[in-house]
């Protein structure tokens, strides 16, 4: 085939193929710039969009930080922030009541409870109390965040420090009592002061943390002790029945003495007293006479002499004189008869 002069050689298709090839490969790096720029757009929007919005659960609020710093707390509900990292939120569960069990551990709540304690659980709970007995201890500390802020940032460990403190509290309060105490009336009085003594130290803390309630859960002697410690209890127990016995019937033969004591004492106090106003009486009387009979001796020593016979003589009953030669005897003042001889003798001499 005849060429125009001035025209290029033609080539070998082999080596046109290599031409188109070579120059599309340097028409490739201007695309994939262009489709590596919308990827990275896309990306970008896409990573924006998924960024800006979150959502707060209700049973809490949300800490929201802008490179570190503390911008906001929000409530539960639908929020905007800054994308790409800029603002970060944490969730802080506020409304939800949260708790550290100790010496034992909740291991399923569906149908119903099951607790499970293990020999690292029983490091937690058994203690020494203040008379030298070991007791095993479980318990339960119920709190509530207050202050997202604090909670989040002033300590590092919130859960260990929590369970540090209520720890130490526990065997400080349960050391300084007795352990039947403890077993008993006291428990409640335990977890009292437990509970303030925690929110006191958590407080200095500020770890917006409030303690709801300490509950004592079980409070035992260990194990390998418990046939041992029930009789104990027991016998304390008998003693204390004899003591309330003893307390009772106490209470019932004192008072009754002291009664007694206090009417013999009434009693003697008057016969005290009648013996004394009598003497003074008798007394009086006696000094009256000693005037009358000072001025009228013979008349004063016949009264006296007519009362004493007045009064003697009614005390001697029946009096008789027998005469020689008489066969009966003669009633003389024969005064239990009412006086039926001396009526008649007054008739007699009427006549």
């Amino acid at each position: 085939m005849s060429r125009p002069p001035g025209d290029p050689p033609e080539l070998p298709e082999q080596i046109r193929e290599i031409f188109e090839r070579m120059q599309w490969k340097k028409a490739r790096p201007e695309k994939i710039g262009v489709i590596a720029a919308v990827v990275v757009f896309v990306v970008l929007l896409v990573g924006v969009g998924l960024t800006t919005a979150y959502t707060v659960e209700p049973d809490g609020q949300a800490v929201v930080k802008r490179f570190g710093k503390v911008i906001d707390i929000r409530p539960p509900g639908l929020h905007f922030k800054l994308p790409l990292g800029i603002d970060r939120q944490y969730f802080v569960p506020t409304e939800r009541v949260l708790k550290e069990e100790f010496g034992f551990r909740t291991v399923a709540t569906r149908d119903r409870t099951i607790y499970e304690k293990l020999p690292m659980h029983r490091e937690e709970s058994l203690m020494l109390t203040g008379d030298l007995k070991v007791i095993d201890v479980e318990w339960v500390v119920q709190y509530r965040v207050d202050d997202p802020d604090q909670y989040l940032h002033r300590v590092r460990d919130r859960e260990k420090t929590i369970r540090d403190i209520s720890e130490a509290v526990m065997r400080r309060i349960v050391g300084n009592s007795l352990g039947s105490a403890v077993l008993t009336e006291k428990r409640v009085q335990v977890a009292q002061m437990a509970r303030d003594e925690i929110q006191e130290i958590l407080a200095s803390f500020d770890m917006g943390v409030r303690i709801q309630t300490l509950e004592l859960q079980d409070v035992t002697p260990p194990e390998p002790v418990k046939p041992a410690f029930n009789e104990v209890n027991e016998a304390e127990q008998e003693r204390e029945r004899l003591i309330n016995e003893a307390e009772k019937r106490r209470n019932q033969v004192i008072p009754r003495a002291q009664g007694e004591a206090q009417q013999m004492i009434e009693e003697a106090e008057a016969y005290r007293a009648t013996r004394v106003n009598r003497a003074l009486g008798e007394a009086g009387r006696f000094s009256a006479i000693l005037e009358e009979y000072q001025d009228a001796p013979e008349v004063t020593r016949r009264r006296l002499y007519l009362e004493m016979i007045d009064d003697v003589l009614p005390s001697l009953g029946h009096v008789y004189v027998v005469e020689e030669g008489a066969t009966q005897p003669i009633p003389l003042l024969n005064l239990g008869a009412g006086g039926s001889v001396l009526q008649p003798m007054q008739q007699g001499g009427g006549q």
